[in-house]
């Protein structure tokens, strides 16, 4: 859906001695318009956030960024409001931005990118012996910064939510990854829980733990931690895996 906030401006010719009517219709038939798009999730207030579709060509931080960097990043000892380091803060878009590690449309001159890429145990980011990250998501914040590093979301709750056939390895690893892994891997998991392979999750998916945490349901820590709870169609797709037996697929 492409939403289009229109300007319009006018061009007025007065011409001398023709009669008033004439004048009126002229005025009518000589304006003209300019449309200019709106990009999605730019924040307009006329815009409702449910109604941005999401696009494939355009990674979106809210959606997509903004969990990689809350779980690998913004956590205690590390990047969070607390206890952050060189006074960068990962929490928020508005945090991100003000920490000066981000040259809009160009990853090769932000230090958050070299970073991430670095070789050199002792500068890469996450600290080792957290994980790094992996390939796809460096390329998504590359992504990112290169198509402007804007806050931009979405939100297309008219899709119909597909929970047939979720795999492992195609859905539920990624979706763990980005929201998750980050605190739960490494030498020093949070609560001692590693969601970075298959049997540990599926232990975890069998006991009904992993579900009960994503669910925030009564008893259980929500999870992700500091973050917003899932997206309910992505839930069913992870609840619609556990019921198939949390195969490794």
């Amino acid at each position: 859906m492409n939403h289009q906030r229109i300007y319009i401006r006018s061009k007025k010719r007065v011409w001398d001695k023709v009669p008033g009517l004439i004048v009126a219709l002229g005025l009518i038939l000589s304006q003209a318009c300019t449309h200019e798009a709106v990009s999605p999730g730019s924040g307009d207030p006329n815009v409702d956030p449910q109604d941005m579709p999401c696009d494939p060509e355009v990674v979106y931080f809210e959606n997509e960024i903004l969990p990689i960097l809350r779980s690998n990043c913004a956590k205690s000892g590390c990047h969070d409001a607390a206890t952050h380091e060189s006074d960068i803060i990962l929490d928020t878009y508005e945090n991100v931005m003000a920490s000066d590690i981000i040259r809009p449309f160009d990853s090769e001159d932000s230090d958050l990118f070299e970073v991430i890429t670095e070789t050199d145990p002792d500068k890469v980011m996450p600290e080792p012996p957290n994980q790094r990250l992996n390939a796809e998501q460096i390329a998504l914040i590359r992504q990112w910064i290169d198509q402007g590093a804007e806050e931009l979301f979405c939100d297309d709750p008219n899709t119909p939510c597909a929970t047939e056939n979720i795999s492992y390895s195609g859905f539920v690893a990624p979706l763990l990854a980005t929201n998750c892994v980050g605190c739960h891997s490494g030498g020093t998991p949070s609560g001692n829980i590693v969601l970075n392979s298959h049997s540990a999750v599926q232990t975890l998916a069998l006991n009904g733990r992993l579900f009960g945490a994503i669910s925030w349901a009564n008893g259980y820590q929500p999870m992700p931690q500091g973050s917003a709870k899932l997206s309910a169609c992505n839930i069913d797709k992870i609840n619609a895996w556990i019921n198939d037996g949390a195969p490794d697929n």
